[in-house]
């Protein structure tokens, strides 16, 4: 057992949760850091958790000795959302992994927040519904909720925020509330719902996520189309747009991710253009006008070689190819690290941001594709890095400043989907103005000790 100022803490959580508490150092090091590049900081505990109402009693043992909690999915986030900064107690909610309720009448599921999106899928599998937030990592939902995650789907059905319609929450003194219902709108009182959607733990501990489900469509149709610059793809996906086409997915690659992907994927060998990939979903009629009415917009800004995945397989390797983008960016320079940041703009920017951004890889003598959610202004750079070498880390690290402050200056915002965590919460004041003062006054009110996830978002005490 570590000597910290938390023994106390530790001691009455034993006593809950027996050999559900691990103050083991392997364990503790999983729980010190996520994927992103931030440095480690060790829980003085580690807990196991397997009810609302464990989540309960633990947050109110912590709230008696002042100790930090840190809830934790699986890891996968991306800006140093689970660090512990501050010691304390990280609250592993992976027991809690039940799909409780899928209703197939109101197009619903409630789940536990250990439950993955993948999981989710499999449950829903034989009801002819889909859950379609899809971030590419196997995420949890609590924690897609909890950063108010995005994806490929985005364009069509929407980010967590449009999906999420009830939570269960543990607040920082222990009591259980639930917010929101199954009801596809409501107008009764403050939208507590999303004011915990991507709150990253700050302001509670989100224990049941109750989201929205949508039909699987008849017909799917996947593609790849080249372009000779990424301003020609960018012009056709928002003329796609500005017609009302309903494309289910819209991803931008660049050159230089297309490189990555040929050595990653030897079989494709696309050419080394920048590459938008579309989906169309919907009946075979309406498909087959989307693919047409496509393919002539396309052809107005220069699209070329494309190529169409019909069957399930083809389709599944066209997604796997993309959903592996970062090992394929890896694969540019083996041995690197892969420095991940994001940032989104409206739409009409994105050129202009994309352009300013490759400036800006140029100055910082690194190498870092592009890839990006090209249907609603968001992209990626994969900055690859050698992570023994501190001045490419400083060099990543101001890359990832200026397309923060590039992405505001141009009405964007300094991530779409990512979240704040520990990287971005410098750039919280430019963005938001007064209205950061204000989070930081709900933050005071709903967490006076600052117990919850301390250090992110917002600073207070």
């Amino acid at each position: 057992m570590p000597e910290s100022q938390h023994l106390p803490t530790i001691s009455a959580l034993r006593s809950l949760l027996g050999d559900r508490l691990s103050t083991g150092q392997s364990v503790l090091a999983l729980h010190a850091r996520d994927e992103a590049h931030t440095a480690p900081a060790m829980p003085d505990a580690v807990v196991f958790p397997q009810t609302t109402e464990e989540v309960a009693e633990i947050v109110r043992i912590c709230a008696a000795h002042g100790c930090p909690v840190v809830p934790f999915g699986i890891g996968t986030s991306l800006e140093g959302h689970v660090v512990p900064v501050y010691g304390g107690v990280s609250v592993d909610l992976s027991r809690m992994n039940a799909v409780l309720d899928i209703n197939e009448r109101d197009m619903t599921a409630t789940v536990e927040p250990g439950v993955t999106r993948t999981q989710l899928n499999e449950a829903l599998r034989a009801t002819g519904l889909m859950f379609t937030v899809d971030p590419g990592a196997d995420a949890t939902i609590g924690g897609m909720t909890s950063t108010r995650a995005s994806g490929t789907n985005a364009v069509r059905y929407g980010t967590m925020r449009e999906n999420v319609m009830a939570l269960e929450v543990v607040l920082a003194d222990g009591r259980i509330i639930r917010t929101g219902s199954k009801a596809r709108k409501s107008s009764a009182g403050y939208d507590l719902t999303h004011l915990f959607v991507g709150s990253e733990g700050t302001l509670g501990i989100i224990t049941k996520v109750t989201v929205r489900l949508f039909g699987q469509p008849e017909q799917v149709m996947a593609a790849t189309c080249a372009f000779e610059d990424v301003e020609g793809a960018i012009e056709a996906v928002m003329l796609a747009i500005q017609s009302g086409l309903p494309m289910a997915r819209i991803e931008l690659l660049d050159d230089v991710q297309m490189r990555g992907l040929n050595i990653k994927n030897p079989d494709m060998q696309l050419p080394e253009k920048p590459h938008l990939f579309l989906e169309f979903h919907g009946s075979s009629a309406s498909v087959e006008d989307q693919v047409a009415t496509f393919v002539e917009i396309a052809g107005e800004f220069g699209g070329s070689d494309l190529a169409w995945a019909r069957k399930l397989e083809d389709r599944n390797r066209l997604w796997k190819a993309r959903h592996d983008a970062f090992y394929a960016a890896k694969a540019l320079r083996p041995g690197a690290e892969g420095f991940v940041t994001d940032c989104c703009v409206p739409i009409s920017q994105l050129a202009t941001a994309i352009a300013q951004a490759k400036t800006e890889i140029e100055k910082s003598g690194l190498i870092a594709p592009i890839l990006g959610h090209v249907g609603d202004g968001n992209f990626h750079l994969v900055v690859l890095i050698d992570p023994d070498n501190a001045d490419e880390l400083d060099a990543a690290n101001k890359l990832a400043g200026a397309l923060n402050m590039l992405s505001i200056e141009l009405g964007g915002t300094m991530t779409g989907e990512h979240g704040v965590g520990l990287g971005k919460k410098k750039y919280m004041q430019a963005e938001h103005g007064d209205a950061y003062a204000v989070m930081a006054t709900i933050k005071q009110a709903m967490d006076p000790q600052n117990i919850m996830n301390p250090g992110k978002i917002v600073s207070i005490n």
